[in-house]
């Protein structure tokens, strides 16, 4: 495959997701190989680097961005206690992740979700996903889940996403300018 060089403009196109009902299974048994962590009051460059671990091959900048122009509200972000970062630990090292994000009241949004390219195809997305569905619905306030996903995201996340019972509200399209050289092999 062709790489595209870094400093390419690419289109992308965005999809937002909502479950609108609770799911009416629990959180499945993840494998006796994964230990789920909760954060405790994380410091900024941890989610930095399971953002930059899981999102590096998808062009995941703009918390990079915020991080130069913004850190405060960064910070504000990644400390604020309604916003959890869950960490899948897998012999010793971290996985994947998930962020989920309750701010909003009655809302949890799954603002962040993936695998260390390491762990892609291994068979923990699909149960860590429902893990993090499960973990956003257990707050009672909860009426509604969201997410999104985009083109430069894994092929498979808006499948799966639609599969565990999220469905698309909207579509938006946008433009970025690659940070890195992009290998679309790595991210099949």
């Amino acid at each position: 495959m062709t790489i595209i060089p870094a400093g390419t403009e690419v289109p992308y196109k965005i999809t937002y997701l909502e479950m609108e009902t609770r799911p009416d299974w629990g959180a499945p048994q993840l494998s006796g190989d994964i230990r789920l962590e909760r954060a405790i009051d994380p410091p900024v460059w941890y989610f930095l680097s399971m953002y930059d671990a899981v999102g590096r091959d998808y062009e995941w900048q703009d918390r990079f961005r915020q991080a130069d122009e913004d850190p405060e509200g960064l910070q504000a972000f990644v400390r604020d206690p309604d916003v959890v970062i869950w960490t899948a630990i897998r012999h010793g090292w971290p996985a994947g992740f998930f962020v989920l994000d309750w701010r909003e009241a009655g809302l949890c949004d799954l603002a962040y979700f993936g695998l260390v390219p390491q762990a892609v195809s291994s068979g923990l997305g699909r149960p860590l996903l429902q893990t993090a569905i499960a973990t956003g619905w257990a707050r009672e306030s909860v009426q509604k889940m969201s997410v999104n996903t985009c083109t430069l995201d894994h092929p498979r996340a808006l499948a799966l996403y639609q599969k565990m019972g999220f469905e698309p509200v909207r579509r938006a399209e946008r433009t970025t300018v690659l940070v890195h050289d992009r290998d679309p092999s790595r991210v099949i």
